[in-house]
């Protein structure tokens, strides 16, 4: 196979023009341009992708932090980030840490160490603090919203969603209103957390404690917890889910159970997953494919300008309305 070298000595043009042309560097004559592209077909030659990467000091990847590669929610981010980064010839390589600060850390290493040329994070456990050091090494972007740090941020309002789902519960007559958790340490749970505290408040109703679960992240989550509400002496007639998935284990239990669904137990799932819809959930749809999208583009754009400022966009979410409620 020939060499830049050979390549530049058949089309009569120095080994700076042929690696020009191979970086579609604007400044080189159309004629040379023709001739070394010719000369490139001719011989059926592939550019060495790793060459190349030396040469421009990029990787053309991009690092996907996220805590599950098998949950939903997260295939949909990855799907957003993904089309969008094929639009500019990226690869996205998954980075999944399963809440472990370790193995969070060694990929934010990544960075440091110019494996990636950039991070997205679609959820965390370290502090901030620690997140905000790896950015002098390259673009990061999470997709949360964030005070505590000036990284870009790509979010849903989950206040403001919260508070929009448990209102069309109380506008349809329900009172005993519970919620699901799934960690409650992020900053997006607290969120959820006030939203449900201070719109059932603001409604004159308690807040009971045997109402909240927490660790409600999976399928066989959601079915356990419909198992105790059907064990309660008083349960709550509706439920906020903070997942689909979730949320359909909470269906598929209350079948299981003997709770008829809306009429015994209302269901909000959040997500707007695919299962949503083939279980007729009522849920609200973040848009997370677009917060997918959106993240790879503030990571491109700092990418091809280091001095652009952090950024924050915020994702319009939609209820979604449909037979559990």
């Amino acid at each position: 196979m020939v060499n830049i070298k050979q390549i530049a000595k058949q089309a009569g043009v120095s080994v700076t023009t042929v690696s020009r042309v191979l970086n579609h560097h604007p400044y080189v004559s159309e004629d040379k341009r023709l001739r070394v592209q010719q000369v490139i077909e001719q011989n059926s030659y592939t550019p060495n992708s790793q060459a190349i990467s030396l040469i421009r000091g990029k990787t053309r990847t991009v690092g996907l932090i996220l805590p599950f590669s098998h949950h939903p929610y997260y295939h949909a981010i990855i799907a957003g980030v993904m089309e969008e980064a094929y639009q500019y010839g990226y690869h996205v390589l998954l980075c999944q840490t399963s809440y472990n600060p370790d193995q969070e850390r060694e990929y934010l290493h990544m960075l440091s160490t110019r494996q990636v040329d950039g991070v997205i994070s679609c959820s965390r456990v370290l502090p901030w603090a620690e997140f905000q050091s790896y950015s002098e090494s390259g673009p990061i972007v999470v997709c949360e919203y964030t005070e505590e740090s000036n990284l870009s941020a790509v979010y849903t309002d989950h206040y403001d969603a919260f508070c929009s789902g448990i209102q069309y519960l109380l506008d349809r007559g329900y009172t005993r209103i519970g919620y699901c958790v799934g960690r409650k340490t992020s900053a997006s749970s607290q969120a959820r957390f006030r939203a449900y505290q201070n719109t059932l408040h603001a409604a004159g109703l308690e807040v009971y404690s045997e109402w909240i679960f927490p660790d409600c992240i999976h399928m066989s989550d959601g079915e356990q917890i419909a198992k105790q509400i059907a064990e309660m002496d008083k349960p709550p007639s509706a439920l906020i889910v903070t997942g689909d998935e979730a949320a359909a284990g909470v269906m598929l239990g209350a079948r299981q159970y003997g709770l008829r669904i809306p009429d015994q137990l209302a269901i909000i799932g959040y997500d707007n997953q695919p299962i949503s819809a083939g279980l007729q959930l009522t849920t609200i749809d973040q848009n997370l494919q677009e917060i997918g999208r959106q993240a790879f583009s503030l990571f491109y754009e700092r990418s091809l300008d280091p001095t652009l400022t952090s950024a924050k966009r915020l994702i319009p979410y939609t209820l979604i309305e449909r037979s559990s409620v």
